[in-house]
């Protein structure tokens, strides 16, 4: 391994100096610090990230707490966008990402635990169970932290406008006409409030007349329960003419049951997904669906992590809401 010490003696400088021109110090000249830096790299020199924290009390390295109840982890597309533009922003100021977790074989560690093991300068919580007393340790911790799609009173949020995007799928969905409209929800979670309050609120202001059994729960990322949930709704004796599902790849389980009935879509019943995942648009019909701007929300996850990690005494508590748009794609029937 290539030391400091062997560099200043290739180049006839002192270690000081050496250091001085890696570091880019300005006492030194711009034709030394190239010639120090030419010659490191010739030699195969890499800062050991190990001195760089004893000497910065920065590891350059963030924590990603991720893991959905369904364990479908990066499969689902929606937090795997979130994810990739998120690293890609934290890369550019030369961060590295670690994935905590609470099973470091050979013991079990809290997230804040491991979070300290690892060094990390911050973590970003993207999907997890958020009751979960391990993670109100980390919230409460002193280590910097940003949430994604949940709030807590003392951390930076970034939230998909969840309440707007329930109000303008439903809304796009009655000025086609329909009025009869079903609602498979996902299961429990401050999204899931957020959306089911928007829906009914929404119902309330449009005036419709909405049975309770057309509002279902059922479990986000899964085609098997949307599947079960769909078929209570044809079931149904005066069955719905458009059903919202609770995202996009949940809805190939109704667009199943909806097959095996021997509908077509949109003309025997509409359907309406949430999400705007690729695979929405692939689907024939397209599927009309809210898409998230999930490129927005990991760039802002970055800076707002990465703001309250460089000036933790400036760092200001937000709420920051990321709008998302209506896919107008061609499985609601104008009636």
């Amino acid at each position: 391994m290539v030391s400091l010490k062997d560099i200043s003696l290739k180049c006839g400088v002192s270690i000081a100096t050496v250091s001085k021109a890696l570091n880019d110090q300005k006492d030194i000249s711009d034709a030394t610090k190239m010639f120090i830096k030419n010659t490191a790299r010739e030699m195969g020199y890499f800062p050991n990230s190990s001195a760089i924290t004893l000497k910065t009390n920065r590891s350059y390295n963030i924590g990603v707490l991720f893991s959905d109840e369904g364990r479908s982890g990066l499969t689902q597309e929606y937090f795997a966008h979130v994810l990739d533009s998120f690293k890609d922003e934290v890369e550019k100021y030369g961060y590295d990402i670690t994935f905590i977790n609470k099973h470091i074989r050979p013991m079990s560690m809290s997230y804040y635990e491991h979070s300290r093991y690892r060094g990390v300068d911050g973590v970003l919580i993207a999907c997890i169970d958020f009751y979960d007393k391990d993670v109100y340790e980390l919230i409460n911790s002193e280590i910097p932290v940003i949430t994604i799609d949940h709030i807590f009173d003392n951390r930076t949020s970034i939230i998909s406008d969840n309440v707007q995007g329930i109000r303008d799928l439903l809304t796009y969905i009655y000025k086609m006409g329909h009025r009869k409209i079903a609602y498979i929800h996902g299961a429990k979670s401050s999204v899931t409030q957020n959306r089911v309050a928007s829906f009914y609120k929404t119902v309330e202001e449009l005036e419709l007349d909405i049975p309770s059994d057309y509002v279902v729960e059922g479990i986000y990322h899964n085609p098997e329960a949307t599947a079960k949930k769909t078929r209570e709704l044809l079931e149904l004796s005066d069955r719905p003419t458009c059903i919202i599902f609770p995202d996009d790849f949940a809805a190939m389980g109704g667009i199943n049951v909806i097959k095996e009935y021997g509908l077509r879509i949109p003309e025997d019943i509409s359907i309406a997904g949430y999400d705007g995942i690729l695979l929405s648009q692939i689907l024939e019909p397209k599927l009309t669906t809210l898409k998230q701007d999930t490129q927005l929300m990991g760039r802002l996850a970055a800076e707002k992590l990465i703001e309250a990690i460089n000036n933790p005494k400036e760092a200001i508590i937000e709420r920051v809401v990321v709008p998302g748009k209506i896919m107008h794609g061609n499985s609601v029937l104008k009636l």
